[in-house]
């Protein structure tokens, strides 16, 4: 049975405007929250001002979201933590992967944040570790695993193609997937997306190496839902083969159209294999190569087939009403 919702007002959900992947989820989560609490209410940069001072907010926190720097971020949060009783969700938890001028500046923006925060979640107990590993915070912590928003598709004439789905930026397992298509004998490779910003150069130069290989890379662009559906049912081998793991929108997207992504094993690809069993075909990385050839001759495993998939748009909607409530008891 499921229990009831709490009769707590919910804070004040702040949004930016964008294509940011943080800012469309945090629109998107808020909008469900307003179609649950008729008592809901949605603020953005340009009416935060006239909200009063001392008003609960929540906000969805990275750093590339908030400012051009990490401390210039650091700032606008911590201001905003001054004026209203703020609890966060952070995104893009620091980790060796951002190397070492970003990691120790990207460190000190989430120290500086949890701290000022009332109340601190993440998507996946992979974060929450990653932040006492690194030394952020070792406080409560909320785990809200990102939804599952489902939108099966029907299978399509393959592209016979390797598909990474989402922004491009060094660290998602783009080069993962060129060398395993390579060594698979794959010569296509789509790139669901488009370069995330300030990584245009680095997606060129990803290209030049998969042509040098011979391998024909496709960039899609942006695409909007339906365009993305359509490309999404064609790909031959969805692959997930992140380096930079945080929790992925990419991961839940595949699966929400349907398709059973061949997924190199971390810890948060085991979190999410464990949340939503059947839904990933989980592999060592030195295996992708052989998974990849394998499911190319058998497309039906690319597919997971299963319907009323755990933690959903609603769970979530749910399990922020029941945090923010306990939060405001405090």
């Amino acid at each position: 049975m499921t229990a009831p919702l709490p009769d707590a007002a919910p804070p004040v959900l702040f949004v930016h405007p964008g294509p940011h992947g943080v800012a469309v989820y945090a629109r998107e989560i808020a909008a469900e929250v307003v179609r649950e609490r008729a008592d809901a209410r949605i603020t953005t940069p340009d009416t935060l001002v006239a909200l009063p001072a001392g008003t609960a907010v929540h906000a969805h926190v990275t750093d590339r979201l908030w400012g051009a720097s990490p401390e210039e971020a650091t700032r606008a949060v911590v201001g905003l933590a001054a004026r209203h009783p703020l609890t966060v969700t952070l995104h893009d938890v620091p980790q060796a992967s951002d190397g070492e001028r970003n990691r120790p500046r990207r460190r000190a923006f989430y120290r500086e944040v949890t701290a000022a925060a009332r109340a601190v979640a993440v998507n996946s107990a992979h974060e929450r570790e990653l932040l006492r590993e690194e030394d952020v915070w070792h406080g409560d912590v909320a785990v809200i695993p990102l939804p599952v928003d489902e939108r099966p598709v029907a299978p399509a004439p393959s592209d016979d193609a390797v598909g990474v789905l989402g922004y491009f930026y060094p660290g998602k397992g783009h080069d993962e997937a060129l060398a395993a298509a390579v060594e698979a004998g794959m010569s296509r490779v789509t790139v669901l997306g488009r370069a995330s910003e300030g990584h245009a150069a680095d997606l060129d130069a990803f290209v030049r190496r998969a042509d040098a290989a011979g391998v024909q890379v496709e960039v899609t662009g942006w695409l909007d839902d339906d365009e993305m559906a359509a490309r999404v049912a064609r790909v031959a081998v969805p692959v997930i083969a992140h380096r930079h793991v945080s929790a992925s929108g990419s991961l839940t997207s595949w699966i929400g159209w349907g398709r059973r992504p061949v997924a190199v094993r971390n810890r948060y690809v085991d979190e999410m294999a464990a949340l939503r069993p059947g839904t990933l075909s989980v592999v060592e990385p030195e295996q992708l190569a052989p998974a990849i050839s394998a499911a190319r001759v058998d497309a039906a495993t690319t597919w997971h087939g299963i319907s009323a998939l755990p933690a959903g748009r609603a769970d979530a909607t749910a399990a922020y009403l029941r945090w923010w409530s306990g939060v405001s008891r405090r």
